[in-house]
């Protein structure tokens, strides 16, 4: 946990929404927790400068296709400086009327947030495909991982 909570509840929520707008197939919502000038690099590598640049792009990816959804696990957050925070986590996604990962699709995302008034923003987001080249034991242990959290536990019942 970092030092700070409530710097670290609320950088959470900034990967929350932007997953939750995702989910929810709003462009708007996706850009919504950046900076005016924040990146999204996207899981191709595509780059994305600024907010309307970021939801004119999530637009028509939101739009091409069916969208899946996503599964993802925050593993950390830590704070090189008061108002500086990096978000780590992975990622997976489940296809439209599926009820499981696409391995292939699992991703390591980094997301680095600023505090600028009292707000924080996103600044840069990053989505790393998470392919393990040549050691399939990691891709499947990752999985499994994300697996877990598509399982019901009894707190859910």
């Amino acid at each position: 946990m970092a030092a700070d909570p409530a710097a670290d509840r609320a950088v959470r929520e900034l990967y929350r929404a932007l997953l939750e707008g995702w989910d929810a197939g709003d462009a708007q919502a996706v850009a919504a927790p950046f900076a005016g000038d924040g990146e999204l690099i996207g899981f191709d590598g595509s780059r994305y400068c600024g907010r309307e640049q970021i939801a004119a792009a999530m637009a028509d990816a939101l739009a091409a296709q069916p969208r899946p959804t996503f599964v993802a696990k925050v593993r950390g957050v830590r704070l090189p400086g008061p108002d500086t925070a990096v978000l780590q986590a992975v990622a997976g996604l489940v296809p439209p009327g599926g009820s499981d990962l696409v391995p292939e699709r699992n991703a390591r995302h980094t997301l680095v947030a600023v505090r600028s008034g009292g707000d924080w923003r996103i600044v840069l987001f990053q989505q790393t495909p998470a392919r393990f080249q040549g050691r399939p034991e990691l891709r499947e242990g990752l999985s499994e991982e994300l697996r877990e959290l598509l399982r019901p536990s009894y707190d859910d019942q």
